[in-house]
């Protein structure tokens, strides 16, 4: 093999040759007003002549360079030289060898693929950053020479050691990787760990974080019974990435239950949360949807601050979407929100979600949540089931591109037996000295033919007697008294034309009143008020039921 030939032949040689003889200027040389060059000034019979770059040896260049080199030729790359930094970082390497028996590093790191390529397109290949068997990280840029008489051509391998940047990198990676871990544990942990479970709804969600190389984002969800039978559902979503989007999200939630616990309409509890999303910062923007169910008006009663349109399909299997009303996201302030409804009757089933389930970079969002509509319309079963196949059907696999929260809700369309233990009964009252032994006589009536033990009856003609007379005595009419069971709990419930909320007091022994509402807390579970729609309030207590009713 001669080298010579090879060496006159790599790439750009005679070029780089012929520029410097078209371009050398004599050390004598002058022009009109010219400077003599340095070295044509230093230059003595005594200074020893530095030779010119295309009289250097090329062998001795090429074993002088910290780099990886390998020359191979033919098509089995016979090897026909390696430099020193090749033979100390992988060994001797015997000439006119085949690669694949010569140069097994080459073989293991994949790279005899490469070198076919690059022989027969005469193109230059490179590769970044494989790991060799040592341990050492190395670019490979493979490129084609012509080396020989025969035309026989040839690969000369050049590999430079990248193992302080690969170690960098996968350094940085691993930082990456525990930030996104830590973001991902305080999202989940921020986020219910079980679903409360309402007495008249069935209930799953689905939180599926971003991919690998995604930051995790701040969707969340919540479900928060009410008392009295009602249920609060939210889902949000905080824009950014990160622990940051996940601790605003944490602290968005908190607040909502706080909120909740009041018993506001849902775009009040948005108004509230649209300032306090302002003082925790005011360049953080979430979009939320706060819902509320109460099964006796058989409807979803929500408010929107900039999020995605609630879907609902009926027991016709017909998908309704909830657009208006719909407010700005929040955080941004100077908007009154207002609230909405959409029916939610016995079989139907409604979806909350967030953008990662709908929104695509090459789609319109209004096809997504159309392909979404069409997906709900099909999809039958459990809850739980009905989610899962909703995230499926969107495409929201390991490594998708975004946060995805979904909630779905279910009013379940009870038939038989089942249907016993889900009952309703209203009485209206016009007020009078009347209206006291009326409510008494109904709820005695109504308890008796639901069959409770003696002692949930009392106790639940009591409540209905004490309730009433609190109207009667605070409130204006209407009135109306309406006793409720579920497989759970009996909830009564009065209201009346007056938005003055009753409150707890401690009567002192002279007092002839104040002692209604204490008894009511004393004997129920639970008790609670609210303001009404129309201007007025409503006022419940809860007594749990035997497991054995």
């Amino acid at each position: 093999m001669n080298f010579t030939r090879w060496s006159a032949r790599l790439p750009g040689t005679q070029r780089r040759a012929a520029a410097r003889a078209e371009h050398t200027v004599s050390p004598d040389r002058r022009g009109d007003g010219s400077v003599p060059t340095a070295r044509g000034e230093q230059l003595t019979d005594d200074t020893q002549r530095v030779p010119a770059v295309d009289e250097l040896p090329v062998r001795d260049v090429l074993d002088r360079v910290p780099a990886l080199v390998a020359l191979v030729h033919g098509p089995d790359h016979r090897i026909a030289y390696v430099n020193d930094a090749y033979t100390a970082a992988f060994g001797e390497r015997p000439v006119g060898e085949p690669a694949r028996k010569g140069l097994p590093e080459l073989d293991e790191l994949g790279l005899l693929p490469l070198l076919d390529q690059v022989l027969r397109s005469s193109k230059s290949r490179t590769v970044k950053s494989r790991k060799t068997p040592g341990g050492r990280s190395y670019t490979f840029t493979c490129t084609p020479v012509d080396a020989s008489e025969d035309k026989d051509g040839g690969v000369l391998v050049f590999a430079v050691d990248v193992t302080d940047h690969a170690e960098a990198a996968e350094r940085l990676r691993a930082s990456e990787r525990g930030q996104r871990e830590t973001a991902v544990t305080l999202q989940r942990s921020l986020l219910p760990q079980e679903l409360e479970e309402p007495d008249d709804l069935r209930i799953a969600a689905t939180y599926q974080p971003g991919g690998t190389e995604a930051a995790v984002g701040g969707d969340w969800y919540d479900v928060i019974t009410l008392g009295g039978g009602r249920t609060a559902l939210v889902i949000g979503d905080v824009m950014g990435r990160g622990v940051r989007a996940a601790a605003v999200m944490g602290q968005l939630r908190t607040a909502v239950r706080a909120y909740a616990r009041l018993d506001l309409p849902p775009h009040e509890v948005l108004q509230l949360l649209d300032g306090l999303a302002a003082e925790i910062d005011a360049n953080q923007i979430a979009t939320c949807v706060y819902a509320v169910h109460d099964p006796n008006e058989g409807r979803l009663v929500y408010a929107s601050a900039g999020h995605l349109p609630i879907l609902v399909r009926d027991d016709s299997g017909i998908v309704l979407r909830a657009d208006e009303p719909t407010g700005p996201p929040l955080g941004t302030g100077g908007w009154m929100h207002a609230s909405g409804s959409v029916p939610l009757g016995p079989g139907s089933t409604a979806v909350l979600y967030t953008d990662g389930l709908v929104e695509r970079r090459d789609q319109d969002l209004d096809e997504g949540i159309a392909a979404l509509s069409r997906a709900l319309a099909g999809a039958t079963g459990t809850p739980q089931v009905v989610c899962d196949r909703l995230v499926r059907s969107a495409g929201v696999t390991a490594d998708h591109d975004d946060d995805v929260a979904v909630l779905v809700l279910q009013h379940p369309a009870r038939t038989g037996a089942d249907s016993d233990l889900f009952r309703n009964a209203a009485l209206e009252l016009l007020g009078g000295v009347e209206a006291a032994p009326r409510a008494r006589a109904f709820a005695s009536g109504v308890l008796t033919s639901w069959r409770f033990p003696t002692e949930l009856h009392d106790l639940g003609v009591l409540a209905a007697s004490e309730l009433v007379a609190n109207s009667l005595q605070h409130g204006t009419p209407p009135m109306r008294l309406r006793l409720r069971r579920t497989d759970r709990r009996l909830i009564v419930e009065v209201t009346d034309g007056d938005d003055h909320l009753p409150r707890r007091r401690r009567a002192e022994p002279a007092d002839e009143a104040g002692r209604g509402i204490a008894i009511v807390a004393t004997i129920a579970s639970s008790w609670g008020s609210r303001r009404t729609p129309g201007g007025g309030k409503a006022v419940w207590c809860e007594f749990a039921l035997p497991r054995t009713t």
